[in-house]
Formats: structure tokens, sequence, C-alpha cells
């Protein structure tokens, strides 16, 4: 992960002051990127300690489809019911969101609207031909497309397609999501001489290179490994696409001590024993928990602690 530190280095010398949303202000440089073999081993960060937890659960309820933040706590949690779980494991990396912008458009008990697995899972997709002419008007058909589920059938049949692609940018729906998506869309990678290995890049339009990245690098590197399961690949290459790459001006003393840390030997990932390419997304989802995957071997500094802009 040195090139993670070389990113976080290249921020604070080259960039920016600028006014921000959240009013913390940040330090932001434009158009950065990162890419990793995953020969090398799986991408957690080791100058801290990752929240592999939340990593997980955040994408095991991405793939679900879910966008009720209380969902997320039972998934975080090995799915045990919301109900029966107390304050401290009701808290998720999304609880912030849903008091805040969740709430300020109106929702409550965990809904945050369109976010991220709406999108990956239950598109909003017109269907029909109709118009209005003459005063008369016809009323197009909305359907649910599963984006994602699509990308894999087709990595399965039509493995050098270059629409590999699933997008969670949907222009009309982000006034009703609590956060427009920051890594906003992703794209697939067949390669080999017999189509054996599966890239992945993902490109995003706003860069917490502090709490978010690391977060994003582990995310995608385990959809990744999910879908190269599905598909009967080798995962080989993940690429971050950087946009507004930003450190948080309350987070700088604690990047500057990061800094000084030595990278550790990146740890490999263990998922759960299935029979992934007879299976579909939905039922792989019923038959696994947080707990099912595991780094082994992860060796990792001491945490540091850092705010969430909110």
């Amino acid at each position: 992960m040195k090139q993670y530190l070389d990113l976080l280095d290249d921020v604070l010398k080259n960039g920016e002051e600028r006014d921000d949303r959240t009013g913390i202000g940040t330090l932001s440089v434009f158009g950065r990127s990162l890419r990793f073999n995953l020969k090398d081993g799986f991408p957690a960060v080791t100058t801290k300690k990752l929240m592999w937890k939340s990593v997980v659960s955040e994408l095991l309820w991405f793939l679900e489809g879910s966008t009720d933040e209380h969902r997320l706590a039972e998934i975080k949690n090995d799915n045990i019911p919301y109900d029966l779980l107390n304050d401290r494991q009701r808290v998720t990396i999304w609880t912030l969101n849903s008091l805040n912008q969740g709430k300020n458009l109106g929702y409550s008990n965990g809904e945050l609207g369109p976010v991220y697995g709406y999108n990956w899972r239950r598109w909003k997709a017109l269907k029909g031909s109709g118009h209005s002419k003459y005063g008369k008007t016809v009323t197009y058909l909305i359907e649910e497309f599963d984006q994602l589920s699509n990308i894999i059938d087709e990595i399965k049949k039509n493995p050098h397609s270059r629409r590999l692609l699933v997008s969670s940018w949907n222009v009309p729906e982000l006034e009703n999501m609590a956060l427009p998506p920051c890594h906003y869309s992703f794209q697939f990678y067949v390669s080999g001489s017999e189509n054996q290995y599966l890239s992945l890049i993902w490109n995003q339009r706003s860069t917490d290179t502090v709490l978010g990245l690391p977060f994003n690098v582990a995310s995608y590197a385990l959809l990744l490994h999910i879908v190269a399961k599905m598909t009967g690949k080798i995962p080989l290459e993940l690429i971050g696409n950087l946009g507004d790459t930003h450190i948080y001006k309350n987070h700088i003393e604690g990047v500057k001590e990061q800094l000084k840390r030595t990278p550790h030997k990146l740890p490999q990932l263990k998922m759960p024993d299935l029979d992934y390419q007879n299976m579909t997304l939905d039922e792989i989802l019923k038959n696994v928990k947080v707990s099912d995957f595991i780094l082994e071997n992860y060796e990792h500094d001491d945490s540091l602690k850092f705010e969430m802009a909110v």
C-alpha cells in the first residue's frame, strides 16, 4: 500500500485549500489514480487498522440492494434482527448520514433514499414508447433493472464486451439520496489467453483519502473477488480513477503521523466455500455473513482516530 501513502503525501504537498459542504475545509488535488496487482495480496491498508467488518457489511448491503441503514446494522452483526441489537451494535458508517441528510429529506427509520445498492440492483428503467400529442398523454411503464446481475451474466457470455459497466449516478434520483454517490461507476475487464483474468476499474468524483479511500479500495477489491468467483475468473488488477482527491483539514496531523509508518506485507482474502458459479447473487447473499470473510495474516499498525465529515 505504498502507493496509498504516496497519494497522501501528494495531497499534503500539492493540495490547494478549498471550502466544502461540511464547512471543515480541505486540501485538494484533481485527477489521481491508484493501481493494485491482486497477485501481491489483498489491498488492505496496513499503516492503520482497516474497519474490515464495516467494509464487508456495507458491500453485502450494497449487493442486497437495500437502502435501509437499519438493515446494514443487521448485516454488520451477522443478521441479528435490529430490535435485538444494543445501541452500540446499531451504529454503522451510515448512521450519521441517516440522522442528518436522511432526516433532512424527510426519511425516518433508517431510510436513506436511492443510494448505491438501489441503483446497482434496482435501477429504474423506462419501458414503452409513449408520448404526448394533441393533448393525449401516454404513460411510460417503469421497471427495476438489476445492473449487477446483468453484468455478471455478460462477463460469462460476452467477456470481451466494452459495456461491462455499472453506474450509480442516477441523475433524476440524486436529490432523493441521503448522499449522492462518491464512487459513481465501475467497469470490469476480462483478459488472458483463456479469458481467465478479471479486473475492475472504479470512478470516484469525491475522494476522502483518509477515511473513505482505504475503505473504497478494500470494498471494490472484495467485489472483484466475489464476481470473479461467480464467473470462474482470477482477480488480476484493481484500478481507481479519482476526481476531487482531498484531505480534510482536521485530518492533517493524523496523516503526518501515518506517513511516518512503514507498510506491512499484504494479507490474503479467505472467502466462504460456496458453489459460486451455480448460484445467483441473491442465493449467495442468503448463504453468507460478515464473519465468513476473513483477512488472513493481516498485519497492521495501531488505529488512528479521525473524525468523519458529514
